[in-house]
């Protein structure tokens, strides 16, 4: 009887041992797994976060590339902006009294102001007439015949003028006075002459006077429709023979008197507007003018301050 519960003591031993045995190695099957997991783990997270950070970088460098693509975009619609130089803009400080010719003052503007006009422009001496008034600082109109347009040299001498700062204005082309002729006839005169002007300087004028200042209705209507003002003037000597003198055309044109031409008195007033004509005795005379005219308390109006139709 002892003998067996010997034997089976022993075999409760042997049991016990086993299972002690099993369940340390399952502890330790299991400790093995979780170590592997926690090994793995960090592998698997490191592979997405690094998917994750390409993917980040792949996107800036899409979005770059997409700006990049925008803004090549953007150039390549936008229109170059170009510079456009506007003309300035004067605005006029005198208005012409169709009247007595003169030029009136519109607001405060000063007064005792004359204007210089130049006519049958450019015959022999225009240009160096030109030359004295632009040394001078003295504004003038050169007014021009067609018939002083017809070889290079004459339209170089008028291109020059226009070039220094003065005004072209038409005189017509033949010096024709108007109301010995037919409306077709005046029609060309004048419109002819403001294409070879336009032709030369790439202008056309906007002031306008008759020969003689013999003027029709269809004329002014005519100078009207074309945009240009018609001026006669106050007073002028050089035309008359005891004028054709420098020294006393001078006098005359200083003083505005004329008294050898029946003019005793002064027709010098501000806003008078003074003809002269391209003429030796004229070109030797001019300085003198100029200078005698301010020392009488006159500026020289500069005919971009009149008011046109333009």
């Amino acid at each position: 009887m002892k003998k067996i519960w010997s034997i089976l003591f022993v075999l409760m031993i042997v049991l016990l041992a086993g299972c002690t045995n099993e369940e340390e190695n399952q502890g330790e099957t299991d400790q093995e797994e979780q170590e592997m997991e926690q090994t793995e783990e960090p592998e698997v997270d490191n592979t997405e976060e690094q998917e994750e950070t390409n993917n980040d970088a792949d996107d800036q460098t899409e979005s770059e590339d997409s700006t990049d693509e925008n803004k090549e975009a953007t150039d390549e619609e936008q229109p170059e902006q170009e510079v456009v130089q506007e003309e300035e803009t004067v605005e006029p400080q005198y208005e012409l009294n169709t009247t007595n010719w003169s030029l009136e003052p519109i607001g405060d503007a000063p007064e005792n102001v004359v204007l210089l006009t130049i006519d049958d422009v450019p015959d022999k001496y225009a240009l160096e007439m030109a030359k004295t008034l632009e040394s001078l600082d003295a504004p003038a109109i050169f007014f021009v015949n067609g018939h002083f347009l017809e070889t290079d040299e004459q339209k170089e001498m008028l291109k020059e003028i226009h070039e220094m700062g003065f005004p072209i204005g038409n005189h017509t082309y033949t010096h024709q006075k108007l109301d010995d002729v037919s409306e077709d006839k005046q029609k060309e005169e004048i419109l002819s002459l403001s294409e070879k002007i336009e032709e030369i300087i790439g202008e056309k004028p906007v002031f306008f006077r008759a020969p003689h200042g013999v003027n029709t209705d269809f004329a002014r209507q005519l100078v009207q429709d074309e945009g240009m003002l018609l001026m006669n003037w106050t007073y002028g000597y050089d035309y008359f023979t005891p004028y054709m003198d420098a020294e006393k055309l001078t006098e005359a044109m200083v003083t505005g008197e004329g008294p050898e031409v029946d003019v005793p008195y002064s027709l010098l007033k501000p806003g008078a507007n003074l003809l002269m004509h391209d003429r030796e005795w004229t070109n030797e005379a001019l300085e003198d003018i100029v200078k005698g005219l301010r020392e009488n308390g006159y500026e020289m109006l500069d005919p971009a301050l009149i008011k046109t139709t333009k």
